[in-house]
């Protein structure tokens, strides 16, 4: 991206980013030229404010063999959906939205990351916060956690990016996080995983199926989908996710929460690559 459309950085409350990404005019502002996927800077613009946005078009996916075509904008907002049901704020604001400049696509407040502070920087620095993004990789199926993904932000937060390639209903797991196998669970994380399984028990919205809108969600979260903590709970993630994720890539998302709860440890990398490559980005 050319730096002189880099934007300046202010902190953001997740229900404003929110209300912006959902209700905002996008305008294209400048791409992004490193990645396998087109992705697009967007300046965002509604009566709450603007907002610089990351914008990956359905059309520019690269098709891969094994995800199906046409669904990885919709992957990595419900990866958000999963991060903010659980109270972990790793994964930046993100909506899939029906219209974009360029289409369809997933929209995703534009941060100004730290790479230096990456995933080998801040294992030495925050081990109990990579356990918990440990646990989030294992639920949502990460299929490409690379050290880039995990860095830091001028607020000095762990933010986690590039979810396109997750919750998969087959075991995918690639990843660079792998200095907690074989450990036992804190118990925080044991009771996130109790909270999930609780509420992805619950049955199906009638009219969910993936790539449908979230208006429906959006009216029962409040006026001008304003995000209702009681309404969210209400709701449940099960439904959350039912507009975005297949129901076989429902239910697998139950089945690794019952699985990792069960067994209360980190797993061990298995036969097959357990890995990214190249490592970094």
């Amino acid at each position: 991206m050319d730096t002189n459309t880099r934007p300046s950085q202010r902190l953001v409350e997740t229900d404003e980013a929110l209300e912006i990404l959902r209700e905002g005019e996008a305008e294209l502002r400048g791409l992004f030229r490193l990645g396998s996927n087109d992705t697009f800077l967007c300046e965002m613009r509604s009566a709450r404010g603007a907002l610089a946005t990351v914008y990956k078009p359905t059309r520019g996916e690269r098709p891969l063999w094994d995800f199906p075509d046409g669904t990885l904008g919709m992957r990595e907002a419900a990866a958000f959906e999963t991060a903010r049901f659980l109270g972990w704020d790793f994964v930046p604001p993100t909506v899939f939205r029906a219209k974009g400049p360029l289409g369809p696509g997933s929209f995703q407040e534009y941060l100004d990351l730290d790479f230096q502070r990456n995933y080998f920087v801040l294992r030495e620095r925050e081990p109990d916060a990579l356990r918990r993004v440990a646990a989030f990789d294992i639920l949502i199926n990460n299929a490409d956690r690379k050290a880039l993904h995990v860095v830091g932000d001028a607020f000095g937060r762990i933010r986690l990016i590039d979810h396109g390639v997750c919750l998969h209903r087959e075991w995918k797991l690639r990843t660079v996080i792998w200095d907690f196998a074989g450990e036992e669970l804190p118990q925080e994380i044991v009771d996130v995983l109790d909270r999930l399984i609780t509420s992805m028990a619950g049955s199906l919205p009638e009219t969910g199926s993936r790539g449908i809108p979230l208006a429906s969600r959006e009216k029962k979260e409040g006026a001008g989908g304003k995000s209702n903590p009681a309404a969210r709970a209400a709701v449940g993630l099960r439904s959350a996710l039912a507009t975005l994720l297949s129901s076989e890539e429902l239910a697998a998302v139950e089945s690794r929460a019952r699985a990792l709860r069960d067994e209360r440890r980190f797993p061990q990398p298995g036969p097959g690559i357990s890995v990214p490559w190249p490592i970094w980005a």
